[in-house]
């Protein structure tokens, strides 16, 4: 497999998206700004992939009772503490800020996936997913290139 699908396919995938595929392709090789715009276009593609996952699978995947629970018990625990943002002028600057920050769990995914819950309109929550997918593109790509360290991001 070339190193462009591997790169690819590692911006796809929920655990790694562009935070592993940057560092990947940098260093096989790849110029970080072609490096940088493959990752980020593949995850910006999941975006429209999980809302279709959860907008066609979701009720069939509730039919099933440990799925059902653990989405249920999921879904309670978060609303609470994120609810009171949603409907507000923040809600487009907190789903963005929040994919942007390059931290495990915080990417593509679970930025689609916390836009649906709460009901926040596709095409906003699009552009700032897509916008947060651009920012931790950048960020990934600084600390690759050694331009940056990853505590500087946090500290400053």
């Amino acid at each position: 497999m070339s190193i462009l699908l591997k790169t690819i396919f590692l911006s796809l995938l929920p655990i790694s998206e562009l935070r592993g595929g940057i560092p990947f392709a940098v260093f096989n090789g790849m110029s970080p700004l072609f490096a940088y715009l493959i990752c980020v276009l593949a995850n910006i593609c999941v975006i429209p992939i999980v809302y279709l996952f959860l907008t066609y699978l979701h009720n069939w995947f509730l039919n099933i009772k440990l799925y059902n629970k653990l989405f249920l018990k999921y879904v309670e625990r978060k609303r609470g503490k994120v609810e009171k943002y949603i409907g507000t002028k923040w809600e487009f600057l907190i789903l963005m800020l929040f994919v942007a920050i390059p931290l495990p769990i915080t990417g593509a995914y679970t930025g689609t996936l916390l836009a649906w819950l709460f009901k926040v309109k596709k095409k906003e929550a699009f552009l700032a997913l897509a916008l947060g997918v651009v920012i931790a593109g950048v960020i990934v790509s600084l600390v690759t290139l050694g331009l940056i360290s990853g505590a500087e991001v946090f500290v400053k």
